[in-house]
This record gives structure tokens, sequence and C-alpha cells, in this order.
């Protein structure tokens, strides 16, 4: 689980594996992540674009770049709420992704709302 705020908008990410996506003997592990962000600003900001960094437990490194979230640029006022799945496929049974999306004030500033580590693993495969 994350949980971050910046400038007033609050980021939750809750992860979660899928061994029925999952094939240890390639190997890959699925996992999910719901995203909730919250609006807790008095403005009101648009998702313009993401980055994700993505650490495995071997120590491989991807970044991924893109407009908006699962294809929406979603618009918040002050007070809503924006929530969506998506997926991380990793070769290795732990992995911690962290990231940023880009976000723009109705003013027209921009700034990174920030997205704090969380865990990517499967149960029981890491104390």
């Amino acid at each position: 689980m994350s949980n971050t705020k910046t400038k007033g908008i609050r980021i939750n990410v809750e992860p979660k594996y899928l061994p029925q996506r999952s094939d240890p003997t390639k190997p890959i592990y699925f996992f999910t992540y719901h995203i909730t962000i919250i609006n807790e600003s008095d403005e009101k900001i648009q998702l313009v674009s993401r980055y994700w960094h993505i650490t495995d437990s071997n120590g491989n490194i991807e970044e991924i770049r893109g407009p908006g979230v699962v294809g929406k640029q979603p618009n918040l006022k002050a007070g809503e709420s924006f929530k969506y799945t998506s997926f991380c496929p990793i070769p290795t049974e732990f992995g911690v992704m962290h990231g940023a999306f880009q976000m723009v004030r109705s003013d027209g500033v921009a700034f990174d709302a920030r997205i704090k580590p969380f865990k990517l693993a499967v149960p029981f495969s890491v104390n």
C-alpha cells in the first residue's frame, strides 16, 4: 500500500498478486494495482501523463512514460476522485514501483504528483 499527497493531490495505491495470470516456469508474475486519485486542493486539475519506475528483485529497471492513465486524462474538480486498475508483469516474485502523475492546474501551473514506492510481492515470498 502507498499513500502520497503532493500539492493537494492524494494518491493511494493497492497492489495485488494475480496467481491465475502468473507462470513461475516462464518466469512471469502478474500484479494489479488499484489507484485512487483524490483532489484535496481548491483547484481543478487534470492528469496529463504518467511516469512509472519498476525494479524487479534482479535489479532490472523498466521506466514507463505516456499520456494519461488507462487511455484517459481525467479532470478533477476540488473534492473529486478518479479510480482505475492496471497491471504490471515482472520476471521475479518481488519488485517495487514508484512514479508520478504529471498534473496541470486550471491556472496552467504544471507539477508532478508523486507516488511513493509500493511492493509487488507474491504472498509469503518475502519475510
